[in-house]
C-alpha cells in the first residue's frame, strides 16, 4: 500500500462482503501478534493484482485486484480508525498523518487518483465519503460502515494502546502477486484462486467471466447496460441462490440437458464459448426478466400474475424452464394471453 500508486477493484468482482466476524478474527490476530514481541509476523494470505493498463509515467499506477479485496479494504478500514484515533490522542510512535500519507492517500494526486484504493459500486463512495470524514449518503455499503465502526469501538475500548496496534499492523504478511500482461491470463488465476472455496457463487463466477475478458471500456458498457439491470432484478432475493437457480433454467432451454447445481458455471463456460459477449448479455437479461415475474409473481397482467401465483404457491420450479419459454412466446406474439393463461 506504500508508494504512489492505487489498487482499483473491477466492475466485474462482486461487492465487500466481510461482517463483523472476519473483522474481529483479523483485529484478535492483530492484537495477539503485536503483544507477542516473539512474533515476527503473522500471514493473513495473498493479494494478486495485474496492471490496468500501462498509463504515462507522470500518472499513478493502477492495479486491477484478482484476489484479495476483502483483505485490502478490511485493512483499510482498520488504518482509517486507527489514523483518527490518533488524531485526537498524543502518540510517540503512529501519527495520523503518517498513516494518511503512507497508507491511505496519495498525497500529490486529485480526483480518484488521490485514493490508494477505488472499490466498485456503491462501495466506492462510502469508502471515499469516510476517508474525506463526510456523512454517508444512501445508498452506501452497510458492510463498510459497519466494519468500520467496529474497528472504531475496539479502538475506544483502549484494550491495547495505539503503538502496539499500529506495531501489529506491521507485523502482517501477505504473499503480493503481481501478475504481467499478456503472460499471465487473470481468468485462469482467478479460477484457481477460487475453485476450492465456497466463498464465489456460480453466478459470482459466471459475472466474472464473462466480464474479465474483455477491455476496460467494454467491461463497463456491458456492465452498466446489461449486468447491473440483471443483478437488480434479482436484488429482492438474499444472496444469490435465485440468479444461480436462473442460471441453471437458462442453461436447460438453451443446451437442453439440466446441469447439476454445482456444474452451472463449467456447463456455462462450454456452452458461451462461441457467443458473443453483447448478444449472450443480452439473451441472459431477456429471460432474467420473465424469470423474476415468475419467482416474485411480479408480471403487470393481473391474470397472469394469479396464475403465477398458484404455481409458486405449490412449488413447481422444475416447470420454470418450460415457463421461461412459453413467457418468450406470449411476449413474441406467438401465443395469445388466454394460450399462456391456459
Amino acid at each position: 500500500m506504500e508508494g504512489t500508486h492505487q489498487f482499483v477493484i473491477p466492475i466485474y468482482q462482486r461487492t465487500y462482503s466481510w461482517t463483523e466476524k472476519q473483522c474481529e478474527q483479523l483485529w484478535n490476530d492483530i492484537v495477539e501478534a503485536a503483544r507477542d514481541q516473539d512474533n515476527p509476523g503473522h500471514f493473513i494470505g495473498s493479494i494478486v493484482y495485474i496492471e490496468k493498463e500501462l498509463k504515462p509515467i507522470t500518472e499513478v499506477t493502477q492495479y486491477l485486484v484478482i484476489d484479495g479485496q476483502q483483505r485490502l479494504t478490511t485493512l483499510m478500514l482498520l488504518l482509517l480508525a486507527l489514523a483518527k484515533a490518533s488524531s485526537k490522542q498524543q502518540s510517540t510512535e503512529v501519527s495520523a498523518n503518517k498513516i494518511y500519507n503512507r497508507f491511505l492517500f496519495n498525497n500529490d494526486e486529485s480526483g480518484e487518483e488521490k485514493y490508494k484504493l477505488i472499490l466498485t459500486q456503491s462501495d466506492k463512495d462510502t469508502l471515499i465519503n469516510l476517508l474525506e470524514g463526510r456523512e454517508l449518503k444512501e445508498p452506501y455499503s452497510i458492510n463498510i460502515k459497519n466494519n468500520y465502526r467496529f474497528f472504531e469501538g475496539q479502538i475506544k475500548k483502549n484494550e491495547i494502546g495505539l503503538d502496539l496496534l499500529y506495531e501489529g499492523i506491521l507485523k502482517l504478511i501477505i504473499v503480493d502477486i503481481s501478475l504481467e500482461r499478456p503472460q499471465d491470463n487473470p481468468q485462469l488465476i482467478f479460477e484457481s484462486l477460487n475453485s476450492t472455496g465456497v466463498e464465489l457463487s456460480q453466478a459470482d463466477l459466471i459475472r466474472n467471466y464473462v466480464l474479465m475478458g474483455l477491455d476496460i471500456k467494454e467491461q463497463e458498457k456491458i456492465y452498466k447496460e446489461y449486468w447491473y439491470q440483471i443483478e437488480e432484478s434479482f436484488s429482492q432475493a438474499q444472496g444469490t441462490e435465485v440468479f444461480d437457480a436462473f442460471m441453471r433454467d437458462y442453461l436447460t432451454i438453451k443446451t437442453g440437458e439440466i446441469p447439476k447445481v454445482k456444474d452451472v458455471y463449467s456447463r456455462f463456460k462450454e456452452y458461451s464459448e462461441q457467443k458473443n459477449t453483447l448478444e449472450l448479455v443480452s439473451d441472459i437479461r431477456y429471460f432474467a426478466k420473465f424469470f423474476c415475474n415468475l419467482k416474485f409473481a411480479k408480471e403487470s397482467n393481473s391474470k397472469l400474475n394469479q396464475k403465477i401465483a398458484d404455481i409458486n404457491s405449490v412449488k413447481v420450479d422444475v416447470a420454470y424452464p418450460f415457463l421461461l419459454e412459453v413467457y418468450s412466446d406470449f411476449e413474441k406474439g406467438r401465443i395469445s394471453e388466454d394460450e399462456i393463461i391456459e
